[in-house]
């Protein structure tokens, strides 16, 4: 199975690449005195994604990973389980369509009929039998070290990427300790956490140690991915959805928001946070890098 290769940038495995030529294009406009200024701008790209021979959904990307996000939108979405045998991933620049191929044949038109539109930026949809997919459903009680917390939030958000450059786009990381692993970033943050959950199903990565990473909102979409990738721990810098923190309450994932600087708030899990740091040592929220342009 031909997949996307692996970058390198530090301790990841996979990082941003802001300079991507694909990814963004500079814009030329006017600022609030008038004064023509270039800008960059992120790209949106249309990814028609089939499994075996039926078309599954159109979504708007960035266009990088094409791979690992129809593995992980199909996974996501239910429509690729454990004993799913996937043959091939195909991937036709041209035609800008994924075919994912499996051993055994499916048929998903039911499934399509019980598609409903979430709070998710661009295409973000969950199916219906996705919330029938955590009934049961119990996440390992892994502990969480707040020293952990406070290290990857300092290391994601001086990161380079197309955030820090462009703006307009949503950011996912998967985490293991104090460790980021794999950074991926999209125009909906349903995207990015769907090319996480690809990258995982292709190299066989396990969950139960991770720490799902955020910039965006805590919705019950994020929740519901989050816990059927079986990772027990999801953080963000931004806030919640009352949907999300009782979907997390019920499956046991332990759900941090509103991470700036010494301060969050934990919303599900408490019992599992391990306060082994000082708050008072860490910067305030003013220390942390900033996207361009941004106001100081």
């Amino acid at each position: 199975m031909q997949l996307a290769q692996q970058g390198d940038n530090g301790d990841y495995l996979i990082a941003p690449d802001p300079k991507a030529v694909r990814l963004t294009r500079t814009v030329t406009g006017f600022d609030h005195t008038g004064a023509a200024t270039e800008i960059a701008v992120i790209e949106e790209r249309p990814l028609t994604i089939f499994l075996n021979g039926q078309e599954i959904v159109t979504a708007m990307t960035i266009g990088d990973y094409p791979d690992y996000l129809a593995l992980g939108f199909l996974r996501n979405q239910g429509m690729l389980g454990s004993g799913d045998v996937v043959t091939g991933v195909d991937y036709d620049e041209e035609l800008e369509t994924v075919v994912v191929r499996t051993e055994a044949s499916t048929n998903h038109e039911e499934k399509l009929k019980k598609k409903t539109r979430t709070s998710g930026c661009a295409v973000g949809t969950v199916f219906g039998d996705m919330m029938e997919g955590l009934d049961g459903l119990t996440l390992p009680a892994t502990p969480v070290r707040t020293s952990d917390l406070y290290a990857l939030a300092a290391t994601i958000n001086r990161t380079p990427s197309l955030y820090l450059e462009a703006g307009a786009i949503h950011g996912t990381v998967l985490c293991q300790g104090n460790r980021p692993l794999v950074y991926m970033e999209d125009v909906g943050r349903h995207n990015a956490v769907d090319k996480i959950a690809g990258w995982m199903m292709s190299t066989g990565t396990e969950a139960e140690d991770k720490i799902l990473y955020t910039t965006g909102r805590l919705t019950s979409e994020m929740v519901i991915k989050t816990a059927m990738m079986g990772i027990p721990a999801l953080a963000s810098r931004s806030g919640f959805t009352a949907w999300g923190v009782e979907i997390a309450r019920e499956v046991g994932l332990t759900l941090i928001g509103r991470m700036r600087g010494q301060r969050f708030v934990c919303l599900s899990g408490e019992d599992r946070l391990v306060r082994d740091a000082d708050p008072t040592a860490v910067p305030e929220d003013a220390a942390r890098h900033r996207r361009k342009g941004a106001r100081a």
